[in-house]
């Protein structure tokens, strides 16, 4: 589903490049789970936006279900996301100005889906999180966990092929970012492919397979089982040159 070769990003001032990401090669299956981690500054949101067609790379390859996603101009790029992915950002990314019905709503209007289903899928989507009572409110007057259950039921209502999530529980409390979890988990039995950014061990324990990032290196891959065990571990050399 996504081939990720030789992909680099940096930002130039004069003759100084500072790089966030160095030559990630990275393949993921369709259905798989797959939670980055690292320390902070290590690349990992920057990959995400990467494979979300948010940012792009400023070297390598990037092919999605086949297509040279890095060939492609920014208005192709956007049609595809907005057709196969559902992002949950760490800092929600609500429209202020739309009611969080209107919020849940607007994936779909992208997707032309007819009214009459429209109406229907937010209102399965919004009992489903248990938030109906919240469907005429602006994101201002929500807390920051209702805002990422929102973020959260935003990204899933649109059936996506791939969800990718940057910190998905990060402001919700422990019975809540076990039911997001939880939820993760059977999309993902049920086919969807799912790429988690966290520094939860929980979290990361309901992947199929865990990727380390360092300094914008890839260090290390791991498969894992639930509970959290990680019996495969491999690690990746670095480049013994680097740019600066």
């Amino acid at each position: 589903m996504i081939k990720l070769r030789g992909v680099t990003k940096f930002y130039s001032s004069g003759f100084v490049k500072t790089f966030v990401l160095r030559n990630i090669d990275l393949d993921v299956q369709e259905g798989e789970f797959l939670t980055i981690m690292g320390p902070s500054g290590a690349g990992k949101s920057t990959l995400l936006y990467i494979i979300g067609m948010l940012d792009e790379a400023s070297e390598g390859e990037y092919f999605f279900c086949g297509e040279a996603i890095h060939a492609l101009n920014e208005k192709k790029r956007t049609r595809i996301h907005q057709q196969n992915i559902g992002f949950v950002f760490q800092s929600y990314h609500l429209i202020d100005e739309l009611t969080v019905y209107e919020n849940l709503e607007t994936p779909l209007l992208y997707k032309k889906i007819k009214a009459d289903e429209r109406k229907s899928l937010v209102a399965d989507t919004l009992d489903r999180f248990r938030i109906v009572a919240k469907k005429d409110l602006f994101p201002s007057q929500l807390s920051g966990g209702q805002q990422q259950l929102v973020a959260v039921a935003r990204a899933v209502i649109i059936n996506p092929r791939l969800i990718l999530a940057d910190e998905p529980t990060g402001n919700l409390n422990s019975r809540q970012g076990e039911e997001i979890m939880e939820l993760f988990k059977k999309l993902n039995s049920e086919g969807t492919t799912i790429i988690q950014v966290t520094h939860s061990e929980k979290n990361a324990s309901y992947s199929d397979r865990v990727i380390h990032l360092l300094d914008g290196w890839m260090e290390n891959e791991e498969k894992t089982n639930m509970g959290g065990r990680k019996p495969e571990a491999r690690n990746r050399k670095k480049k013994s040159s680097e740019n600066s």
